[in-house]
């Protein structure tokens, strides 16, 4: 090799040859990822995809998955996230409402239709369709899950104050059974979370149809109430085990908005609001069309979410952003992971949710009077420099 080659060699020694194959008919999608997504938002994906398979999922790490956007509606419960679920590589959840709410249509076996973007939706709305872009579906689809969520919520287990994972575990088996009724199988979240004891929660659960029926219930004296405080805390509670396990804590992002900022905050909830020592999430892995420079949380970055202790500043190399949609993304994301990781063990941490959370508690209340002082002297010092004292 002469001196110049060496010198080439060398320069190029971290980035491997850009050297794609021909793809032929019978090409996996697995094999498509590993070598034909090369660069932009493809190579990112791939990186995405080996992040997934080789760092995120591998000694029984932990992973939390948030869901944005009309997911479900699209098919992509049933395809995707019920498999990845079933798998065991999905430990724990936040969603949207509304993702649940749809994901409810196929766990009662309602029927929603491939449709178009560019139908006349005066005509729709006169026939009693409901388009969300080009997915339609009868408007007594509506009419028959509200039904269904109002009668399943008069039930006796229901009349208290619980966090939204209880709730949906609870929700779950009703679909569940309805399931076996109607001789489905695997068509609800809801149903597959209550199977393998994964924790569903939502940040708002106000904000759909689920939480809109709730509320006309309580005009009825119904007792249910959403604890969103046990929500935030029991949340912070599965990432703390982790973490203090030994185990790595991964965030795996479809989409941005509310849940994504949920799943993130528990790390802050641990550090600036306990008081506990930790470093933030291990991986970061966001599919979005979000753009950062507009200042949303949807758009913001694994490295902006360093400077808020979200995630570990020592892994930051790892974390990836793929800029695509998540309907794209998430069927070769989960066609990956299946082809490439064997099955993990559900961690079933519903069944150790009271425990998850007495151990938090335990270690905030150990840790917790310290920082009550110290920062109560903080302001102290504060008010009487500004006159407030």
């Amino acid at each position: 090799m002469t001196k110049k080659a060496k010198n080439t060699s060398r320069k190029f020694a971290a980035y491997p040859r850009l050297d794609p194959f021909g793809i032929g008919k019978d090409v996996s999608a697995a094999d498509l990822i590993d070598n034909a997504l090369l660069a932009y938002n493809g190579g990112r994906l791939r990186e995405a995809a080996h992040l997934l398979a080789q760092k995120m999922l591998p000694k029984n790490g932990f992973i939390g998955m948030s869901l944005t956007g009309a997911l479900t509606p699209a098919g992509l419960g049933k395809s995707c996230i019920i498999p990845l679920m079933k798998a065991g590589f999905v430990d724990w959840i936040v969603s949207t409402g509304a993702n649940l709410y749809h994901d409810l249509h196929f766990g009662l076996d309602m029927a929603l239709h491939q449709g178009s973007p560019f139908l006349d939706d005066v005509v729709l709305h006169r026939d009693g369709v409901i388009r969300i872009y080009d997915v339609l579906f009868d408007y007594n689809v509506l009419l028959d899950t509200d039904a269904f969520v109002r009668e399943v919520v008069q039930g006796p287990e229901f009349q208290k104050t619980m966090g939204t994972d209880e709730f949906h575990y609870l929700l779950g088996k009703y679909v569940a059974a309805r399931q076996k009724k109607l001789k489905l199988k695997d068509s609800s979240i809801l149903a597959t979370a209550f199977e393998c004891g994964i924790p569903i929660f939502t940040s708002s659960p106000g904000d759909s149809s689920i939480g809109m029926n709730v509320a006309a219930m309580s005009l009825r004296d119904s007792q249910l109430q959403f604890d969103i405080n046990r929500d935030v805390n029991q949340t912070a509670a599965i990432v703390y085990a982790a973490k203090a396990s030994g185990y790595t804590s991964s965030v795996l992002i479809f989409g941005g908005g509310s849940p994504k900022n949920f799943m993130l905050q528990t790390e802050p909830q641990i550090q600036e609001v306990m008081g506990i020592a930790e470093k933030g999430h291990d991986y970061f892995l966001q599919c979005t069309d979000a753009r950062p420079d507009t200042g949303g949380l949807s758009g913001a970055t694994p490295a902006e979410a360093v400077s808020w202790g979200k995630v570990d500043p020592d892994t930051l190399p790892d974390c990836v952003v793929c800029y695509t949609d998540s309907t794209i993304a998430m069927p070769l994301l989960t066609a990956y992971c299946l082809s490439r990781v064997k099955p993990r063990k559900a961690k079933k941490l519903m069944a150790r949710r009271e425990k998850l959370y007495d151990d938090l508690k335990g270690q905030y209340l150990k840790t917790g009077t310290v920082t009550k002082v110290l920062t109560s002297r903080k302001i102290a010092k504060r008010s009487s420099s500004v006159g407030l004292k």
